[in-house]
């Protein structure tokens, strides 16, 4: 088949000999198997060469679309290449749901999680937190899975794709619930500052969305699973009196019903429906994570430097993320707001302003999302991990001779001879 020329947003032209795209876990057996070198294309919506190889690219989308639920254990069972939003409605219908979502449905649920994303809410971790079992083929074309029980399964749901190629994953649930949003204009940056711990608790998920250009923040998008509804004032910002798109100008057709219209947990959470492509792709995307405690002092160093920021992006969105125990994970054991960014897609310009926000946010030991743009040299990545370590270890042991390893993961990750006895045997 012919190699995709470019991810999402079209500014990684991947560099593979070869695209496949099996039908049957057997056949992916076989490829993966015949391979010195492969990796694996989620949606291409990643933003950097994460993704990008220069031998087998291969493609799960035409894997069998299977969802297993288990009812008792409260768990489901799907195939890596699914997108959550194929997964999200039949779950509920079925009384269940997923924790929490991203901003977007479209991506796939494997891609997600070996990424870290998330969603947002002080209580709520990154959805790889959700992944109680992976099955995955390993460098020799062995399918064998593993569960949260086994040594350095931590290691293992946030993995950047390095470890194998995931065939299907499980994930824990919750019951199902309902989900109400609103959307907040104006809101002053001095309260931020002042009550930003109120703020961001606010409701079961917030977002904040500003465009560095003024002294106020100029959406707090508000998504609550309690029956109460929302004041008209709150905190000097005034409840939107229509539905709102996060970019300035851009109509909200495409966005999850706000308003405070009651829906299911998968029709609130993310940002934007499924039946609507988000953008173009015309954007870049960058994401730093700092630890919560530092949200103020992180929010005001990106505030000095917002003349800088301002010309190159289209919107910035923070979040938070609570703290996990999975090594990768850029919210591993400290609770963190995520500082998200969208930029006009002029490499240039956008490259120039990710130089100014790593800049202004090394003080706070700032953690770049893996899949997005960055320019953070990998000694200073390697050291925001403290399980840096033990994951170059459990890489050596599962792929010593680099398949699944790109130029990405080599520079991050350089593979540590002599590791020991290989975990899965």
């Amino acid at each position: 088949m012919n190699v995709p020329a470019t991810n999402w947003a079209r500014n990684i032209r991947f560099g593979a000999r070869r695209f496949h795209a099996p039908d049957s876990v057997a056949e992916l057996r076989r490829i993966i198997a015949a391979s010195t070198s492969l990796r694996v294309l989620g949606t291409g919506h990643s933003f950097n060469a994460i993704a990008d190889t220069r031998g087998d690219l291969v493609s799960l989308a035409r894997l069998p679309r299977e969802i297993e639920l288990d009812e008792r254990a409260a768990t489901v069972k799907v195939r890596a290449g699914l997108r959550f939003g194929e997964l999200t409605e039949a779950l509920h219908r079925s009384g269940f749901a997923l924790h929490n979502l991203g901003s977007l449905p479209h991506i796939s649920v494997a891609g997600a999680c070996a990424t870290g994303t998330h969603g947002s809410g002080v209580g709520n971790r990154c959805l790889a937190s959700a992944v109680r079992a992976i099955e995955l083929v390993t460098a020799e074309g062995q399918l064998v899975t593993v569960g949260q029980d086994a040594p350095d399964f931590a290691g293992m749901a946030v993995s950047l794709g390095a470890l194998g190629v995931i065939t299907r994953i499980t994930l824990g649930l919750v019951p199902a619930f309902a989900v109400r949003q609103w959307v907040y204009e104006g809101l002053p940056v001095t309260a931020l500052r002042e009550r930003c711990d109120e703020v961001m608790a606010a409701a079961y998920s917030v977002s904040l969305f500003t465009d560095w250009r003024t002294d106020r923040v100029n959406q707090v998008w508000v998504k609550r699973t309690t029956a109460e509804d929302a004041p008209e004032r709150w905190l000097g910002a005034t409840l939107a009196d229509g539905p709102r798109h996060p970019v300035p100008g851009v109509p909200p057709e495409q966005c999850t019903r706000q308003l405070g219209t009651p829906g299911p947990w998968y029709a609130r959470l993310p940002h934007f429906r499924m039946d609507f492509t988000p953008s173009s792709g015309d954007e870049l995307q960058s994401e730093y994570f700092v630890d919560r405690s530092d949200a103020v002092a992180a929010f005001d160093a990106l505030h000095t430097i917002r003349a800088r920021i301002s010309p190159a992006l289209q919107i910035s969105e923070i979040r938070t993320v609570a703290a996990d125990q999975l090594w990768l994970s850029p919210a591993y054991q400290r609770d963190a707001v995520a500082f998200h960014f969208t930029w006009h897609p002029d490499t240039v310009l956008a490259t120039d302003a990710v130089r100014a926000v790593e800049k202004a946010l090394s003080p706070f030991a700032a953690r770049p999302h893996w899949g997005k743009v960055f320019t953070t040299d990998p000694e200073t990545v390697r050291g925001l991990y403290p399980r840096h370590g033990d994951f170059r270890r459990l890489l050596a042991r599962l792929d010593p001779a680099g398949k699944f390893s790109n130029e990405f993961v080599r520079r991050h990750f350089p593979i540590e001879q002599g590791a020991g006895p290989r975990l899965l045997d």
